[in-house]
Formats: C-alpha cells, sequence, structure tokens
C-alpha cells in the first residue's frame, strides 16, 4: 500500500526526518517553516520581499534522487560563496530559487521545477503564502533579572536567546496558509512533526490557523518526533515532558497519534508515556540516534522507525 506522509519542519531537523522518509515512501511532501530572517535567507528576504529559501532548499536537497545527477545537483544547491564580496555566504540554490520565482511568477511552480531538476523524491512546499516573524516571550534573557520577561523578534534571534522561551506568536498572527499545503494534508495517511528547533521550526506550524486546522481534520494520523537534544538554546532547561506540554499549551485542540523518542530522551517512561496520553498519543521508544554521535538522528534507523509506526 502507498503511503502518504506529510512532513512538518524547517532546516537540519526537517532534512533528517526527509532523508529517513524518503526511504519508507515515495510520496513525501515537506511543509516547510518560512520565517527564518538571518543569513543569506534573511538578506533574500529584505531585498526582494520573498519567502526565505533556505529551509526550503535543505528539504529539497534532502529529497534529491540516489543518483549522480541527484547527488550532482544536490551539491550544486547547497553550494556557498566564500570571500568577502557581495555573493559571500549566499547558498546557490537560494539564488536559483529566487530567481524562478522572479521569472515564474510561482512560488510552488519554482520549488516544484527545482524538484524535477534534482529528481525530488517528493515534493516541498511553504507552509504559508507570506514570509513570517516569530515573536517569543523569553524569561531571563538578562542574567541579573531572572524573572523578566523581554519579547524578542525574529528567528534568529529566538533560535539564540538566552533565557527561557516562554511562548511564541507569529506576524501576521493569521497568515494564509500554501493552498497546496492544505490540500497535501488533508490527503496524507500520516503527518510527522519535527525533529527541529521547538519553538522556530515545530510549533510555527501550529500557529497558523488554517494549516491548524488542517491538523485537526485530516484523517492522517500524526507523529511527534522527539529532539535528541532537549537543552538547547530555545529549549534551556527543559526535559521531553516539558515539550509535550508547551505542544498543548500552544495547540490544545490538535491531538497528536504517536510520540517517537530515543531512549537517551526518555528520563522517566512512565512520566512521559502519561503526558503523551493526554496529546492522545502512544509513546515509542527506539533508538533513533547515531551511534557515534548521538546529537544527531541516523537515517537508517529513523527510517526503520518510522516503518515500523507506518507499517
Amino acid at each position: 500500500m502507498r503511503r502518504h506522509v506529510v512532513a512538518f519542519g524547517g532546516g537540519h531537523g526537517l532534512a533528517a526526518s526527509l532523508s529517513a522518509l524518503r526511504l519508507v515512501t515515495e510520496h513525501v511532501t515537506a511543509i516547510v517553516t518560512v520565517a527564518d530572517d538571518g543569513g543569506s535567507s534573511g538578506r533574500l528576504r529584505r531585498e526582494y520581499d520573498v519567502l526565505p529559501p533556505g529551509d526550503l532548499r535543505m528539504a529539497l536537497a534532502a529529497l534529491c534522487d540516489d543518483s549522480e545527477w541527484g547527488h550532482l545537483w544536490r551539491d550544486v544547491l547547497q553550494h556557498r560563496f566564500g570571500g568577502g564580496g557581495e555573493l559571500a555566504g549566499h547558498a546557490l540554490g537560494n539564488l536559483l530559487i529566487v530567481g524562478l520565482w522572479d521569472l515564474l511568477g510561482d512560488t510552488v511552480g519554482g520549488l516544484d521545477l527545482v524538484g524535477r531538476l534534482l529528481g525530488a523524491r517528493g515534493r516541498v512546499l511553504p507552509m504559508a503564502a507570506v514570509p513570517l516573524t516569530i515573536t517569543a516571550e523569553v524569561e531571563g534573557v538578562d542574567a541579573a533579572f531572572p524573572d523578566a520577561v523581554t519579547h524578542v523578534q525574529g528567528q534568529a534571534a529566538v533560535a539564540t536567546t538566552p533565557g527561557r522561551v516562554l511562548s511564541v506568536r507569529l506576524d501576521p498572527s493569521e497568515p494564509p496558509a500554501s493552498p497546496e499545503a492544505l490540500t497535501a494534508v488533508a490527503e496524507a495517511d500520516w503527518v510527522v512533526l519535527g525533529p527541529g528547533s521547538w519553538y522556530t521550526s515545530v510549533m510555527p506550524h501550529l500557529l497558523v490557523p488554517q494549516l491548524e486546522q488542517a491538523l485537526r481534520d485530516t484523517p492522517a494520523l500524526r507523529i511527534l518526533t522527539l529532539n535528541l537534544e532537549m537543552h538547547t538554546s530555545e529549549t534551556q532547561g527543559y526535559s521531553a515532558v516539558q515539550h509535550l506540554e508547551s505542544l498543548r499549551a500552544h495547540a490544545p485542540d490538535v491531538n497528536i497519534d504517536v510520540v517517537l523518542a530515543d531512549p537517551q530522551v526518555v528520563d522517566d517512561h512512565d512520566d512521559l508515556s502519561m503526558h503523551a496520553r493526554r496529546l492522545g498519543a502512544e509513546l515509542v521508544v527506539l533508538p533513533v540516534a547515531r551511534p557515534d554521535d548521538p546529537g544527531k538522528h541516523d537515517p537508517l534507523r529513523l527510517a526503520a522507525a518510522y516503518r515500523d509506526i507506518i507499517g
């Protein structure tokens, strides 16, 4: 049976998920966050008033055909200019994607064209039709005032902020979702959320009202893949349980069917299982980390875990 899987996220976390899912099914759609405002993506976003292309590029690269042609164009997309000139720091794929958007006047059409060039085993879509700005309420940004709450704006700033992120919101608060993304969620058999930067790659999808509604209404089953590293800059001091609690706080009406966790992040199996059940989910604990680098997902192990769950 063909399984249609939709994967939500952005950056390296989504790339890890896609690298595994492409080994499980050829019917993968990546729905990618569009709030990045740093680096090459931020520069192109500000200069041309377009969606930030970087996370979209990384998702396309992760889905490239497993052939000499696919690997060549993956490397072309990921090539980053060095030096000190105007192109320094830009990824070639970002320029290609923005150039196609300018030429075609069609965001999704441009991404599909790059996918054809790569022989991509799946499709990549933006989660919203307009670029988004993330604003977080952060406690203890200044160590001298640990209880003070500060508003931190911008994906790059939130991802690296000191202090403890309490909540996030989007601007605009009700952005139009990509119609193709809504269709993909409605037609999916499975939806995979995470891994990835919790507040800047995973949670934003749940804050787009049309997308959150689609997640509630879809007949698909939903997998939440927990991160391997709990204590990133934007989740300082968080346990696996606190990740689940924050998801429930931000999207109380979205149920999860399976929470997938690596053994290294499970401090108390019974407690984590109880919090998973509050989301409607079964806790599945399987080794998905690289044996030689436990902070990164192993594509084969993650694929095996997804295959066990999806069937």
